[in-house]
C-alpha cells in the first residue's frame, strides 16, 4: 500500500487540520518517500512524538528525481511487502507536487494507492472564493518572463469567460507581489479576483473582489514571502 499523507499548510496547526487516520498512519509506518528530508522528519516527530526517527527509513523523491529513482523508491513495497507513506512539504501529495510520479508508478506496479484526507490550499482557496467550483483549472506557476506572464493572464481570463471556468495559480512567495500587480493591471475591471494566503494559519487572509474594487482599495494585502493562491473568473 502507498499512502498519500497530507501535511499542514501552516506551522503548529496539525491538531486542527489532520484527522486521526493521518496521525495513526504516520505513527505506524516505517518507510516514507518525502519531498524534503528535514521537514518530513520534523513532521513525523510532531504528530508521533514516541517515534524514534533513526528507526524510520526516509527516501528523498522531489521534482528532480528521475523515473529510475522513483521506481527504485517503490521496490521495497514489492520485494519486502512494506507499506510506504508519501509526504510533501505542505498540503496534499500529488496536488501541485512531485508525489504524483510515485502514485503513477505504484499504479503501474499494481500497488494499491490510498489518499488520506487533509488540507489542500488550492481547494480551500476555491471553496472560499465564491468562484465557480463546478468548472475550474489549476495552472501551477505562470511564466516568469513578464511579457509571457501577461499573455498567459489575458489568455486564461478569456478562457474563464468563454467556459465559465475559474482559473487558479500559485507563485513563488517572494514573487507574489509582482504577480498580484500584473493581475490587477491586466485583468478586466469586472473580473472577480480572489487572493488567499496563509490558509489555516492565524494570519489567514482570503478575499474576493472585482479587479476594479481591488484597484480602489487604499492598501493591498502584503503578500511577500507568504504562501498564496490566486483565483479569478466571472
Amino acid at each position: 500500500m502507498l499512502y498519500l499523507i497530507p501535511t499542514p499548510l501552516a506551522e503548529d496547526t496539525a491538531p486542527q487540520v489532520l484527522p486521526p487516520q493521518v496521525v495513526a498512519t504516520v505513527a505506524r509506518l516505517t518507510y516514507f518517500l518525502v519531498e524534503n528530508l528535514r521537514t518530513a522528519r520534523r513532521f513525523v516527530k510532531e504528530v508521533a512524538p514516541h517515534r524514534v526517527i533513526e528507526e524510520i527509513r526516509f527516501v528523498l523523491i522531489d521534482k528532480d528525481s528521475t523515473p529510475a529513482q522513483v521506481k527504485a523508491a517503490l521496490e521495497p513495497l514489492v520485494k519486502e511487502k512494506l507499506e510506504a507513506g508519501v509526504l510533501s512539504e505542505a498540503g496534499c501529495p500529488g496536488i501541485a507536487d512531485p508525489g504524483a510520479a510515485l502514485a503513477q508508478e505504484a499504479h503501474r506496479l499494481g500497488l494499491p494507492v490510498r489518499p488520506l484526507v487533509g488540507p489542500s490550499s488550492i481547494l480551500l482557496a476555491l471553496m472560499g472564493s465564491g468562484l465557480n467550483g463546478q468548472r475550474f483549472a489549476f495552472h501551477g506557476y505562470l511564466p516568469i518572463e513578464k511579457g509571457a506572464r501577461i499573455a498567459a493572464i489575458k489568455s486564461l481570463e478569456k478562457e474563464a469567460f468563454q467556459r465559465d471556468q475559474s482559473q487558479l495559480c500559485i507563485e513563488t512567495p517572494y514573487r507574489n507581489d509582482q504577480l498580484f500587480s500584473d493581475l490587477l493591471a491586466h485583468l478586466a475591471p469586472g473580473t472577480r479576483l480572489c487572493v488567499a494566503t496563509d490558509l489555516t494559519a492565524p494570519t489567514e487572509y482570503l478575499r474576493t473582489l472585482s479587479v476594479a474594487e481591488w484597484r480602489r482599495l487604499p492598501a493591498l494585502p502584503a503578500l511577500h514571502k507568504r504562501p498564496a493562491v490566486f483565483a479569478w473568473g466571472k
